[in-house]
């Protein structure tokens, strides 16, 4: 995808159900509407970002600002936008945006079946750290802790 085409912005109050649609058809157990809307109307340590291609919402991330750094709370990519680079800007985005409010590492946990995602990660210098046994309801799945503990040096080179 050309990234003329995309757009990443803060999330507002009106993006939240279109946002919740894209939840729905990435994960098997979404967020609530309530809990996106807190994260995006009441939480000062959370930034969320939405991308967007022509008017439509192709995928999101947001992430919790903790004392010089980041974790990473939600990354979500339509299926049909995957593979074209998206979530990549979006990840770079979300790491400029910390080393913007200060951060200098960020985390995030990956189900360990989701091989493109942590592949993705890995290319962004991201590295398996933990185990969370049973970490995701749904299925019980583990999940890997991930940690890129110089954002700046991945931006840079990717920039």
């Amino acid at each position: 995808m050309d990234k003329r085409h995309i757009c990443i912005r803060p999330i507002e109050s009106n993006d939240i159900d279109r946002v919740m649609e894209l939840e729905k058809i990435c994960f098997s157990t979404p967020w609530s509407r309530e809990a996106f809307q807190i994260e995006v109307e009441q939480n000062r340590f959370a930034s969320y970002f939405i991308v967007e291609s022509r008017g439509h919402i192709v995928g999101y991330g947001g992430m919790w600002h903790v004392i010089g750094e980041v974790h990473i709370t939600n990354i979500a990519i339509h299926p049909d936008f995957r593979r074209k680079g998206i979530g990549r800007e979006l990840m770079l985005f979300l790491m400029e945006s910390a080393l913007s409010h200060g951060a200098k590492k960020m985390t995030l946990e990956v189900r360990k079946s989701n091989i493109g995602a942590k592949s993705l990660y890995r290319g962004l210098d991201f590295i398996e750290k933990g185990i969370r046994k049973g970490y995701y309801g749904d299925t019980g799945e583990d999940a890997i802790i991930m940690w890129n503990e110089d954002i700046e040096y991945t931006v840079t080179k990717h920039r």
